[in-house]
């Protein structure tokens, strides 16, 4: 795949994340779109998960003589440049050839860890020996409706722990798919991964030449965890393997299981209410992803930033917790870290990167919020990340469109 190089767009832009949506929308076809920035039905939960943020101001204290300088955290026994860590987010070989093998390595050139889905376009094996941190893993437990309850859960488990992926982070909160309208008007969704061929869409596809080569020449769009075969085939018959392997029956029991057979940092990925996190941190969690999935499974559930201040109030003294959906600027992940979480996750704006340039592009991302970050903290009179507490929000009168 050749030599990663990152190249810092000083002058050119892009300048913000919205930038690089904006640049991405016009990257990649109309159907790939839907896949990366749509959610479920109405899409209440996506935009509340954006709007959460509106609702709180920063507070900015003035003569303080601080610069902030260093963000480095520690996230599950690894230490991090900054506290962003790259959310799992499954056909990263749709937006980018390069895919989740690209993400490692602009996580990694960026100091920072990728949660790598079990959904891939990249084996689990494959993007570890293609980078060299020891990045994280996401576990769906799906199912083997041939051989038995565990054998598939187990079989990932293992094959994660030998490819020496440091943390697992089992996403609870897709017992079924959620109703992701917009793919499914555009020929994607429930058993398909690519959309059906249409004169419109052959032509939509027409305009952007350089995604066309890319996704023809390394067919990235099957499950690579599933299958070793690449193709349209192989793509249809994987995605169709996970929506069969969803687990409605799922209960804690199963998560005991997990813990029981995973020896390293355990996170717990789709929590929203403070019951649950109770119950997950009391089966040997050691911390918990405040999450909504992005607004793509429950249209309806809370913010995951509404739902921060609870889980942590309830967990935050015995669990490291972090917090996925709506960041887009640096100042968010600040708000979320006043609110209790000690990092964050995000899933989106790597992919709008991915999308305009590949791994340069996820990589000039992270760069963004880290400069975000840094800029903020020092307007605000903070030194370093250890210092921000909810004394340094206030209520705030605007909330976004």
């Amino acid at each position: 795949m050749g030599t990663f190089k990152y190249r810092l767009r000083a002058n050119s832009g892009p300048f913000s994340i919205e930038d690089y949506r904006v640049r991405a929308r016009r990257s990649v076809p109309d159907a790939v779109w839907s896949f990366i920035d749509y959610g479920a039905d109405d899409l209440q939960t996506m935009h509340a998960n954006r709007r959460a943020f509106s609702r709180y101001s920063l507070r900015s204290r003035v003569l303080t003589g601080n610069e902030a300088t260093d963000l480095s955290v520690t996230v599950a026994g690894t230490p991090v440049s900054l506290p962003v860590l790259l959310a799992p987010t499954g056909g990263v070989g749709m937006a980018h050839w390069s895919g989740e093998v690209g993400v490692a390595r602009a996580a990694e050139a960026a100091g920072t860890v990728s949660i790598l889905s079990t959904s891939s376009t990249y084996s689990f094996e494959e993007v570890a020996e293609a980078t060299t941190r020891g990045h994280f893993f996401q576990l769906y437990p799906w199912a083997d409706v041939s051989s038995g309850r565990h054998d598939l859960t187990e079989s990932l488990i293992n094959r994660a722990r030998r490819a020496g992926y440091r943390a697992m982070v089992v996403t609870i909160d897709v017992p079924t798919v959620g109703n992701r309208e917009a793919e499914r008007k555009r020929g994607r969704g429930t058993n398909k991964m690519l959309p059906d061929v249409t004169p419109a869409r052959v032509l939509d596809a027409a305009t952007k030449p350089r995604w066309v080569a890319g996704f023809l020449r390394h067919k990235r769009f099957s499950m690579r965890n599933l299958t070793e075969s690449v193709g349209a085939a192989a793509a249809e018959s994987s995605i169709s393997m996970q929506y069969r392997m969803t687990r409605p029956e799922l209960n804690w029991d199963d998560l005991a299981w997990m813990r029981d057979h995973w020896d390293g940092p355990m996170y717990v990925k789709g929590i929203l209410d403070a019951d649950d996190a109770e119950q997950a941190v009391g089966l040997g969690a050691d911390g918990l992803v405040v999450s909504n999935h992005g607004g793509r499974q429950l249209d309806g559930a809370p913010a995951s930033l509404d739902a921060l201040p609870a889980i942590v109030a309830r967990v935050g003294d015995r669990a490291d917790i972090w917090l996925d959906g709506g960041i887009r600027r640096g100042s968010d992940v600040i708000k979320a870290l006043c609110l209790g979480a000690s990092a964050v996750c995000v899933g989106r704006p790597h992919l709008y990167g991915m999308a305009v340039s590949g791994a340069d592009g996820a990589r000039h991302v992270i760069e963004i919020l880290r400069e975000e970050m840094l800029r903020t903290m020092t307007l605000m009179g903070v030194a370093q990340v250890s210092d921000l507490g909810p004394s340094w929000l206030l209520p705030s009168d605007t909330r976004l469109p």
